[in-house]
């Protein structure tokens, strides 16, 4: 992907030479490494039940805090070298979905295909659009796959809708990255079957990190840390611009799932304390047990009280940073352009514009840098 700035079903039956001679020069734009975009262009494809957040660190707590995690997605400067890390043929992994990236800026969407595509359906819903596209790919090869992405109308739609508006549209072709441009590239980590795999459209195949201990039950976070780290390490003389985002269960949908567990804990203590410190007889999930006793259960008491609080705090924050990410997104695809035209208009019309331009030309520039 080339950044000139960085930011942090049933088989339809569609003709084989419409994936291959479709025209692929439609463009797709560049977008911002950034969670509340993410999260509305998943949604976007009819995704329902997760959602994108940035990772600060790749410590066990950051981890933990947000489980559960789906996937990863690492935002890194590209530099074109060899990798000796051998790749895996794709038929040998069947049930692993890998695509070829022949779209240059498609690459953030084809790293958020690559985990979407690859979560076990009984954990997501994926969706129609995104259920058939991948019922319908997969029996194709790498190539092919990476070419019905960039050719499927409704994910580039979704793609482009974070698109800036462009006061001139030129008719000329894009410009190519030149070794003077910042070119950052998105790539995959996602668990499958038990191993952990690294999803980069711009190689031969998916690369095996390795198997997970415990299984698919298994911290699968502790073989793509390594992989991670070393990534960042590699290039940390000369490079600290790196994003890491997760693709996590909805996590209002999880703190509801918690407030409600709170508030059933908070009823049977509640019912117990009632009955004099007697345990009542009814059905507690897991290994959570009420405390015997009146002493023991109003400690009981005051504790849930405090996680309860703590859980609708969450959720309050979550719903205001939901709606910062709406507005966020609203402002992005807003054409502002129509409104500056007409305030310049306006200016110009009042002989205020050519004054504030000379008086902007006339202070000394603040942006100069210093090459190394």
């Amino acid at each position: 992907c080339f950044f000139p700035q960085f930011h942090f079903a049933a088989h339809s039956i569609i003709p084989l030479f419409y994936i291959i001679s479709s025209d692929m020069s439609d463009s797709w734009c560049t977008i911002e490494s950034d969670p509340g975009v993410f999260t509305e262009l998943i949604s976007t494809f009819g995704v329902k039940g997760v959602q994108v957040e940035e990772l600060y660190s790749l410590d066990e707590d950051t981890f933990q805090q947000n489980a559960p995690i789906y996937g990863l997605i690492f935002l890194f400067k590209y530099k074109s070298e060899s990798d000796p890390r051998p790749t895996i043929q794709s038929e040998n992994e069947p049930s692993l979905f890998f695509a070829k990236q022949v779209i240059n800026d498609a690459c953030a969407t084809q790293a958020i295909l690559s985990v979407l595509l690859n979560v076990p359906e009984t954990k997501i819903d994926l969706g129609p659009t995104l259920t058939e596209f991948k019922a319908f790919t997969s029996d194709f090869s790498d190539e092919l796959k990476g070419m019905a992405i960039g050719n499927s109308g409704p994910i580039r739609d979704s793609h482009n809708s974070f698109a800036r508006a462009e006061p001139f549209v030129m008719d000329q072709e894009k410009r190519v990255a030149t070794e003077k441009d910042d070119v950052f590239h998105f790539i995959a980590y996602v668990p499958h079957q038990g191993r952990v795999f690294e999803l980069d459209g711009l190689k031969s195949g998916p690369i095996n990190l390795g198997e997970i201990d415990g299984g698919e039950n298994g911290d699968w976070l502790s073989v793509a840390r390594p992989a991670i780290q070393a990534r960042i390490e590699k290039y940390a003389t000369s490079e600290i611009r790196f994003n890491l985002m997760g693709l996590v269960k909805n996590k209002k949908e999880v703190l509801t799932e918690q407030s409600t567990l709170l508030e059933a804990r908070l009823a049977a203590i509640q019912v117990a304390l009632a009955d004099g410190g007697e345990a009542a007889d009814m059905e507690l999930e897991g290994d959570w047990a009420l405390a015997q006793g009146i002493e023991a259960l109003q400690a009981q008491l005051a504790e849930t009280e405090a996680s309860l609080e703590t859980c609708k705090n969450k959720l309050s924050a979550e719903d205001e940073k939901i709606a910062g990410w709406k507005m966020e997104n609203i402002r992005r695809k807003h054409n502002y352009i129509p409104f500056v035209v007409n305030l310049l208009r306006i200016l110009a019309e009042r002989n205020q514009l050519k004054p504030m331009i000379e008086k902007a030309k006339s202070k000394p520039s603040s942006s100069s840098t210093t090459s190394k």
